[in-house]
């Protein structure tokens, strides 16, 4: 923990601990993201931050509402009755019940985002994590093979994996395997049961479970690590594959939605322009300044989304 996460713990730590049941999924995403901060702690940490963002928000909303006098502008023609009689008689003190109104809206809004988004984080962490756990398994399992071929124990064939960086997020699992063995004295099975609970990939996870069940029967170690090594390396040359062919249909997607597409807009607009006499086509630029980049855009995110890690 850091200092502000320790300032934040010790002002709410006491009243967030009864709330564990509540934030089950908070705590699993903490687990799986192998975020150092506990639970109390990032919980402490989501309330406070989210009320001094709700608070600075409300307090530039609010100046801006009173400095503009924003509520001058808002107006009711309809008939309102006695409310009608009851506002006008209010009318002087619109500008104050407006600032307020924009306080509180202004609050709501930016303590609402900044709670959601502080909940939010730890999941996309550990999807990142999976996403990095499954590219670089098959290599892992491919090292831990070749070491355990060697007659060396799978202890500290895991061991040898936490200590290279070159598997990325697989080498980290294997560091907290290590560290339960190490540190908190469990045997092998207990830690790689423990490991696997937490991994947010389900491919580790089915891993993990295969060799509990192959250390636990005494079956050789090194076959079952070939075997899973091969099924994982053909399984990421399938998604390559279906990769490719997903990438294929979207670029013919693109040429024909955003780039003929703009084109047929843009003589199609060129020509209504010149027969309507119009100086400044307005949506020849909405299409030009706009539309495209934007498509193009979404398409960029659209295939970052998708492409794979290898």
């Amino acid at each position: 923990m850091n200092s502000y996460e320790r300032f934040c713990y010790s002002l709410l730590g006491r009243s967030v601990k009864n709330k564990r049941e509540k934030y089950f999924t908070l705590i699993e995403s903490l687990k799986s993201a192998r975020m150092k901060t506990p639970f109390e702690a990032y919980l402490s940490t989501i309330i406070i931050s989210s009320a001094i963002a709700g608070i600075l928000g409300a307090l530039i909303a609010g100046l801006i509402t009173y400095l503009i006098n924003i509520p001058q502008y808002v107006t009711y023609r309809g008939d309102l009755g006695g409310v009608g009689s009851a506002l006008n008689a209010l009318a002087e003190y619109k500008l104050i019940f407006g600032t307020a109104i924009a306080f509180l809206l202004a609050f709501i809004v930016f303590f609402g985002i900044t709670y959601a988004g502080f909940l939010f984080y730890p999941s996309m962490v550990a999807g990142s994590r999976k996403r990095n756990i499954d590219a670089s398994l098959p290599y892992a399992i491919n090292y831990l093979a070749a070491m355990s071929t060697a007659g060396i124990t799978p202890a500290e064939v895991i061991r040898q994996l936490g200590k290279s960086s070159i598997y990325g997020e697989a080498s980290i699992e294997a560091r907290y395997i290590t560290l339960e063995v190490d540190i908190f004295g469990r045997d092998l099975l207990e830690a790689l049961k423990s490991v696997s609970l937490t991994t947010p990939s389900s491919r580790m996870r089915d891993f993990l479970q295969g060799a509990i069940a192959s250390i636990a029967s005494g079956s050789d170690i090194s076959n079952y690590f070939k075997l899973k090594s091969e099924q994982y390396s053909y399984e990421n040359r399938q998604t390559q594959k279906q990769f490719l062919e997903t990438l294929a249909l979207i670029a013919e997607s693109y040429v024909t939605a955003v780039v003929a597409g703009s084109l047929f807009l843009i003589l199609l607009q060129s020509v209504m322009s010149i027969l309507n006499g119009e100086a400044t086509p307005i949506f020849l630029y909405v299409i030009i300044y706009l539309i495209i980049p934007f498509a193009s855009v979404m398409f960029i995110i659209l295939i970052d989304a998708m492409t794979p890690e290898v």
